[in-house]
């Protein structure tokens, strides 16, 4: 005893040395800890603290506590999504997951949008967008259209392959002139965006500019002042006045009634008095009551211009362009439109009626963005930055107690105190079969090729409704017709097929245990590994396959990608 007892002191010494280097060790880690995430926080922007604060704002006011950060995997997928339109590969997804530096939602952010390997991804998803926008998912398949979809690709993957700065690009597409074919000679892709909406006094054409660039739905007051907003009809016949020079002229095969091409031009514009006074340049409307007014070019913002219909004097169209891209207005609608991209909602619902009748949900919030995107010298992709890299962003798509209030699907102006969860896009979910089961790993690269296999899966989601605007369906909806396709198609089949060549396939092939191959599929689908629970059901689904491998591993497969975790962006 004695001797244990001389021992002891030591003994606890030892005891007490150990305790202390751990505690060292950890206070030493949990330092570096907050050392890390206050560089990370440093690296931000400045425009992303400002952000977070005006969201923060509302939380505060509304007494709504945000639900926790996403995980590093959901983060992972949905930035993948919105800016690559596509789901992450397993290896991007795991390489992610794995990484411990502080600043690696930066990272992913700058990566995705400036680094070279994605650089292809970007374009293509991004030229999708703005062609589906500009001329809609139907727009130039029609037999003999008037308008090119390649040739407004082409035109679009240009913009976003040089990062065209927004009001250059916009400017260029109001006032484009020359051919919309790009097998003809005076080929300008961005006369595509008009070529088509000058029919009916270019009545389309007055609404898309206006609605798409500058966030104000004006359809509705080209017979009658609209009964909620401020927009009046005369309004809106001063705005199509500047549209009136423009003609798009047709041209034919030679010996055919088909059309090649279109040629977009300006002309004098004699205007609508009888006699004739292009110098005046006047149109004319008709107000409820039957009396006729007459309208001159007179911009939104109430700026005139020479009312001349002669191009001597002046070109309607080319000063229009310079009012859009000068305007307060353009900044703040594609802030609210690129907000909407990426968090699920815009500011204002819909997110080009914007204006007094409609305020917006965040309007500090958004003069900000504007405000910042416009001295930034609209540069897209910093905006996609600044709202990638925002708290909002970053959360997870769990709605708790303390936030169950924030649904926007309730009729209520959106928080952004979570993640909402929404469907993909066609456009997105065949992309995401497309990574997930590896079917472009080989045969045509070319855009040509590869557009026109995925335009004949797409048209199987778009519908022109045949409106006055051009209104079609924009999103795989998740109808029955549409889920019976989804899981009985040819995509499917071949995504889920076993046979030499094919992604599972290559799984079944490999020496891996069961287990890991389980977690390929899992980290090929959802961009994470299998829960716990999700293993149990996969050791039940192979008992009941009698323990058959392949069977177990196909069956699986068929369930991941038609299960609403792949199709939703989460």
């Amino acid at each position: 005893m004695e001797q244990l007892s001389c021992q002891t002191p030591f003994v606890l010494a030892g005891m007490h040395f150990r305790l202390t280097r751990s505690l060292f060790y950890f206070f030493v880690c949990a330092l570096s800890c907050v050392a890390s995430a206050r560089e990370a926080a440093k690296s931000l922007p400045p425009q992303v603290d400002q952000i977070n604060r005006r969201v923060q704002a509302v939380w505060t006011d509304f007494e709504i506590t945000p639900s926790k950060t996403a995980t590093d995997e959901e983060f992972c997928r949905r930035l993948f999504l919105d800016i690559l339109g596509r789901i992450p590969t397993e290896s991007e997804a795991q390489q992610f997951a794995v990484s411990r530096d502080a600043n690696k939602n930066a990272e992913l952010v700058h990566e995705l949008l400036y680094e070279k390997e994605y650089a292809q991804d970007y374009i293509r998803n991004w030229s999708t967008i703005w062609t589906n926008i500009l001329i809609g998912r139907t727009g130039g398949q029609e037999r003999n259209s008037v308008t090119s979809r390649r040739g407004m690709q082409i035109y679009l993957r240009a913009c976003f392959a040089t990062n065209k700065p927004y009001d250059t690009m916009v400017h260029e597409l109001i006032s484009a002139t020359g051919d919309s074919s790009p097998n003809s000679e005076n080929f300008n892709g961005a006369v595509n965006f008009l070529c088509g909406k000058l029919d009916e006094k270019a009545s389309q054409a007055t609404a898309h500019t206006s609605r798409i660039f500058l966030g104000l739905q004006v359809q509705c007051t080209q017979c009658h002042n609209h009964p909620f907003n401020e927009w009046k009809q005369n309004q809106y016949w001063q705005m199509n006045s500047f549209f009136r020079q423009t003609v798009a002229l047709r041209r034919f095969q030679s010996g055919t009634n088909d059309v090649s091409y279109v040629q977009l031009t300006d002309q004098d514009f004699a205007g609508e008095d009888r006699p004739l006074r292009p110098e005046e340049g006047r149109i004319f409307y008709e107000l409820r009551n039957g009396k006729l007014e007459a309208a001159i070019p007179k911009f939104v913002d109430g700026t005139t211009i020479n009312p001349s219909g002669y191009l001597s004097d002046i070109n309607r169209r080319a000063k229009l362009a310079a009012l859009v891209t000068k305007s307060d207005l353009l900044p703040l609608a594609i802030a609210n439109r690129m907000w909407a991209h990426f968090l699920g909602y815009g500011f204002t619902k819909p997110i080009d009626d914007m204006g007094p009748h409609n305020a917006p949900s965040h309007p500090e919030l958004l003069d900000y963005l504007g405000r910042e995107f416009r001295t930034h010298s609209y540069d897209l992709k910093q905006l996609m930055s600044w709202i990638a890299l925002s708290e909002a962003y970053s959360l997870s798509s769990r709605m708790t107690a303390e936030n169950a209030m924030d649904d926007p699907t309730l009729g209520e102006s959106p928080k952004f105190s979570h993640f909402y969860v929404r469907q993909m896009t066609a456009e997105q979910l065949y992309e995401s079969l497309l990574v997930a089961t590896r079917a472009d790993a080989a045969g045509d690269k070319s855009n040509e090729k590869r557009e026109q296999t995925r335009q004949e899966w797409l048209d199987q989601f778009s519908k022109a409704f045949g409106t006055d605007e051009g209104d079609e369906s924009t999103t795989f909806d998740g109808t029955i017709p549409q889920t019976l396709m989804m899981f009985n198609g040819d995509l499917i089949k071949k995504a889920t097929d076993a046979s030499r060549g094919s992604f599972l396939h290559s799984v079944l092939e490999t020496d891996e245990k069961f287990t890991r191959k389980v977690n390929q599929l899992y980290l090929a689908a959802f961009s994470r590994m299998p829960t716990r629970q999700e293993r149990k059901s996969v050791e039940q689904l192979r008992q009941l396959s009698k323990w058959n491998e392949k069977d177990t591993l196909q069956d699986l497969w068929w369930a991941l990608l038609n299960s609403n975790e792949f199709i939703l962006n989460h």
